[in-house]
């Protein structure tokens, strides 16, 4: 049996148990060390780099499409809105012709009131002058 101490002829098993323990713990970081490398390695992840291009790249052209079609819904709605633009320029520079013709329209109506009286005047005349009497020759 051995001493409660660890001393006497069991020190021995300590000291293999202590060397052990160490290989053991040697062996385990070289296994780590690797397998870290190996999870590393640049093809891995180069690898691990497809699967995400895989995985995510049905997703990415469907958000792409998407924006398209945003994109030409945006591109119409703009040559709408500067359509209209133009359109309401147009109309706020035909101010001075609007003017003219309201001009031209005052002046044919001044002209129809003009030749209204003259006509008005003109049958009066023509009512107040007796016919000439005609000679029958019988």
């Amino acid at each position: 049996t051995l001493p409660a101490d660890g001393t006497g002829s069991g020190g021995g098993w300590k000291m293999e148990d202590q060397e052990m323990h160490l290989k053991v713990k040697k062996v385990t970081e070289k296994f780590t060390e690797s397998m870290y490398f190996l999870a590393n390695e640049p093809s891995l992840a180069l690898y691990r780099l497809q699967e995400h291009v895989r995985r995510s790249l049905p997703e990415l052209v469907q958000h792409k499409t998407d924006m398209q079609g945003v994109e030409e819904q945006c591109q119409g709605a703009i040559y709408t809105v500067e359509y209209a633009c133009s359109a309401v320029k147009s109309m706020s520079n035909s101010g001075a012709y609007f003017k003219n013709i309201e001009g031209l329209l005052r002046r044919a109506i001044s002209i129809k009131d003009q030749m209204s009286s003259l006509q008005s005047r003109s049958s009066i005349v023509i009512q107040a002058v007796p016919e000439p009497p005609s000679f029958s020759s019988s």
